[in-house]
């Protein structure tokens, strides 16, 4: 009997959900996007309601479009848009509010206070992070500190708190299992990346989070839970893998190795490059995160990390914000129309700047227009600056490791787009590898998920199931090349 993986790859705008064969190719793939709430300027929400419909609508397609009976299916892995907190009754399963996202700043002005505090190099050497509104731990304070009666509530022990897998992993099971995974737990700033662990004394900087409301931490691949009580699937699919969005492309990419590295472009950009057992401690702004720990394997796997906050959301800005296009894939052609920027840069900080700048106070900035200026420019300067971010990323990232890479692997939606896969190898003057399975954070998650259940008998096996469909060249003279990456940095400084 053929057997398939259920690949649930819950993003920020959306949930994609795959049906993985063995070849690692996709027999059907299924989108829903969901609601993004604002209820204040730099503040960023998801209704958790939205989200689980989401995905029990895109699996229910998903399952109808190919055909495939659901008992087919050996495994489910699931991965998700990391930092973004939900809270939810443990009696009724139901959110106590929103789920607070990793673009939200609301917490800004407590993460500067803690930069300050003598806790926080402590912190950084505990978690590999940057103090920043981006990740779990200050999200988690909020809502235990401004939501009523959360806190006397969490520590009746009546509520659970995670990242959206274990929302999505408490929902698949029907509330029997409360877990996360390393690379999820990583980004918490709650969790020791060295003993792989919850920390008591980031638990009492953070707030005072009770450990009874964090889940359990548990392998990114075998079996983590099974299905219960969910439309559409038999009970009893074992959820086999677990990770965080960018370490689920990692994977998928098959960088198993140290000095691997990709680069996901969704709605931000993030570079990670595998380090294998070893920390590698950033002096340039990048992170140290967990990669993942798989079945059977005691010791962790580190990356280090750089992401731009905004990338393919500018495209999604133009579009519909200021309507210059009508759907997202479009920018390639108005940007073609136009052989360089003219002089036009968008710097693209509308939630902040991430790595290596970790500025949450700047904010987007377009700057040298003329008369002559037209949509097609700004649609080029745009592309020019998804490119011109990542540059800035790995330069810090070459730094910190002291050599060059001598190639990077591309994935997510807008490597479709040539142009910007050119530009990119332009600015950084490498080649990079586009995967002709381009949702590889998708194919990631399947990867940890049937090499959790043996589907995949190891590495080699996952290796041979990854395609190259196209290597991109750098073309552009040096010259050309260095002019405008100072003019780029000259936006930058204009927005700090």
């Amino acid at each position: 009997m053929p057997q398939y993986i259920l690949a649930i790859d819950q993003g920020t705008t959306g949930t994609t959900a795959m049906l993985i064969d063995q070849g690692g190719f996709a027999v059907a793939k299924e989108n829903k996007e969901f609601p993004q709430i604002f209820p204040k300027p730099g503040w960023v929400e998801h209704d958790p309601e939205d989200i689980w419909r989401s995905v029990t609508d895109t699996i229910g397609l998903v399952v109808a479009k190919s055909g495939v009976n659901p008992r087919e299916i050996a495994a489910i892995g699931i991965a998700n848009q990391r930092e973004t907190v939900t809270m939810w009754s443990r009696e009724t399963h139901r959110p106590v509010y929103n789920a607070i996202v990793w673009q939200c700043r609301r917490t800004t002005d407590f993460c500067e206070k803690l930069k300050k505090s003598t806790a926080a190099k402590k912190i950084t050497r505990k978690t590999g992070l940057v103090i920043d509104p981006y990740f779990s731990g200050s999200k988690i304070r909020w809502l235990l500190k401004n939501v009523d009666g959360v806190e006397a509530r969490a520590r009746r022990g009546e509520l659970a708190v995670g990242t959206i897998d274990s929302f999505l992993v408490w929902r698949l099971s029907a509330g029997r299992k409360h877990v996360t995974d390393v690379s999820n737990a990583s980004r918490t700033q709650l969790m020791n990346i060295e003993t792989g662990e919850w920390d008591d004394e980031l638990l009492r900087l953070f707030g005072g989070v009770p450990r009874g409301l964090l889940p359990e931490i548990v392998d990114s691949s075998g079996e983590i839970a099974r299905t219960k009580s969910v439309a559409g699937l038999p009970d009893g699919i074992p959820i086999a893998g677990l990770a965080g969005d960018q370490q689920a492309a990692l994977f998928g990419q098959t960088c198993f190795d140290a000095g691997e590295a990709k680069c996901t472009f969704g709605t931000g950009s993030f570079l990670l490059m595998n380090t294998g057992a070893k920390r590698v401690a950033s002096k340039s702004g990048l992170l140290t995160t967990i990669a993942w720990r798989l079945q059977g394997e005691k010791k962790l796997t580190y990356a280090l990390e750089g992401g731009a906050f905004i990338c393919g959301a500018a495209v999604q800005w133009l579009r519909d914000g200021l309507k210059i296009i009508a759907r997202s894939s479009e920018i390639e052609d108005l940007a073609r129309m136009v052989p360089d920027s003219a002089g036009v840069d968008f710097v693209p900080a509308l939630a902040g700047l991430g790595a290596p700048y970790w500025d949450p106070e700047a904010r987007g900035l377009i700057s040298g227009l003329t008369r002559g200026s037209t949509s097609a420019h700004l649609a080029r300067a745009t592309l020019d600056a998804m490119a011109l971010q990542n540059l800035d990323i790995l330069r810090a990232m070459e730094k910190d490791l002291r050599h060059k890479l001598r190639s990077l692997r591309v994935d997510g939606g807008a490597t479709a787009d040539n142009l910007l896969m050119q530009l990119q190898a332009d600015y950084l003057g490498q080649a990079i590898e586009r995967p002709r399975m381009i949702e590889t954070t998708a194919i990631g998650a399947a990867f940890l998920a049937g090499l959790g259940v043996g589907l995949w008998k190891d590495k080699k096996d996952l290796k041979a199931a990854w395609h190259l469909d196209q290597r991109f060249e750098p073309r552009m003279p040096k010259k050309s090349r260095d002019a405008r990456i100072e003019q780029w940095h000259r936006a930058i400084e204009r927005v700090r």
